[in-house]
């Protein structure tokens, strides 16, 4: 099939491997003759009907941007979706500039403007995506990652590695807010892989709502059990995500911070390492136990980190079969690839029909994958208090009584 234009358009935050995806999708083109565009900071312009945001993309322009970070087109987080005008004004633009196929490179976000193209142009402008996000928690055909995940858990764990180094020799202890929501993949990816003493993901947690003290309950413990272990030191990594889960009777912050173009919590308003370490500190000062507590954040130097060679293939790989998917004829289908071929996955089946919000997959925490993470933490757990000798020594280093240690802790043997 012939097409004259073919459109690239990145949605969301910047992730690692997406300048590969870029670079593919124009080589191809080139090569059959098609025009590439790139559209600059994803569908902000068009959504305002605005057609001089983007240009034509050249060989020498994208040939060996596959091995830099960042996004070259740029992105943006605008949602053509929610609203009749913006969806109009995209359609209007695109049609306009002679546009007859559209790449679209992003997420759980992005499926829905993906999806919302085909159908209001009723194929006429052919769409397909490819999946990208840091977070890992777009809906895939398991266990295939999105685009960039694992520079991001890479770029993290040698972060996280060289806190366990300065814990160990400074004798304190990392509060390390990890970025990714609403879901704990990519904390968990990180905390696993690098041995954090205790990682703590939304998923873990069986209630709608979660409290502070839920989470400081769990990092107290932690430490208590490192000290009774003989040990003064250790990372925790926390999902920034878990405050997604809190109630805005107990924060307070919440009834008035940001959000961003999907209505989401900014999250990073939030300073979830620093509530915890001074809740922390504050119930172990009351106890006459010293400890020194940092909290750190792990955000954004993850999201536009060089790929490593994973993602430089990955992205590459996706590019390559979007474009040939396309020029076969294909339309409205995301992008995998499974055993080393490309697999079309209809974009329906990334789209909850009843919310028009694209599916998100949460961690399996009834994997044995999970369980292996949680065996490996330092953290209180039932069988911490099944064992006489040890739950008094428990309770020594916390300067409790047994009854005490107890009656604060035992909800953390569930």
């Amino acid at each position: 099939m012939l097409i004259k234009k073919i459109g690239i358009i990145v949605g969301g935050g910047p992730s690692p491997g997406t300048n590969g995806v870029i670079s593919a999708v124009a080589i191809e083109a080139i090569k059959v003759g098609c025009t590439p565009i790139g559209f600059h900071d994803g569908f902000e312009w068009l959504a305002q009907r605005y057609t001089d945001e983007q240009h034509e993309l050249t060989i020498d322009e994208v040939s060996r941007i596959h091995l830099d970070g960042g996004v070259v087109l740029g992105t943006s987080r605008t949602d053509i979706a929610h609203d009749e005008q913006s969806l109009a004004n995209t359609v209007a633009a695109l049609k306009k500039l002679g546009i007859e196929a559209l790449v679209c490179i992003g997420g759980d976000d992005m499926v829905r403007s993906a999806v919302a193209i085909e159908r209001a142009t009723k194929g006429s402008i052919k769409v397909v995506q490819v999946p990208k996000s840091i977070d890992n928690d777009l809906w895939m055909p398991l266990p295939v990652v999105t685009l960039g995940y694992e520079t991001a858990r890479h770029v993290g764990v040698e972060m996280v590695k060289n806190l366990m180094a300065d814990a160990k020799t400074t004798g304190r202890w990392y509060l390390a807010v990890t970025m990714g929501r609403p879901t704990g993949h990519l904390t968990l990816g990180i905390g696993k892989a690098a041995s954090a003493t205790c990682t703590i993901i939304p998923e873990e947690f069986s209630q709608p709502t979660i409290s502070l003290s839920d989470i400081v309950d769990i990092v107290e413990g932690a430490i208590i059990k490192r000290k009774a272990l003989g040990s003064n030191n250790g990372v925790v990594l926390l999902s920034e995500a878990l405050v997604e889960r809190f109630s805005p009777e107990e924060v307070a912050e919440l009834q008035d911070v940001d959000r961003d173009a999907q209505g989401n919590i900014r999250v990073t308003e939030i300073d979830l390492g620093r509530k915890v370490k001074s809740e922390v500190q504050n119930r172990l000062e009351r106890r006459n136990i010293k400890v020194t507590v940092v909290d750190k954040t792990i955000g954004y130097e993850l999201r536009c980190a060089p790929p490593i060679p994973y993602d430089a293939e990955y992205g590459r790989d996706l590019g390559y079969s979007a474009v040939n998917y396309l020029l076969q004829g294909g339309s409205g289908a995301m992008v995998t690839v499974q055993g080393g071929e490309s697999l079309m996955v209809p974009l329906s089946a990334f789209l909850d029909e009843a919310t028009g919000k694209g599916r998100q997959r949460l961690v399996e925490i009834d994997t044995e994958s999970y369980q292996v993470a949680r065996d490996y933490m330092v953290r209180l757990g039932a069988r911490d208090f099944a064992d006489p000798e040890f739950l008094e020594l428990l309770a020594k280093n916390a300067n409790l009584s047994v009854a005490d240690f107890q009656q604060q802790f035992i909800h953390l043997a569930k």
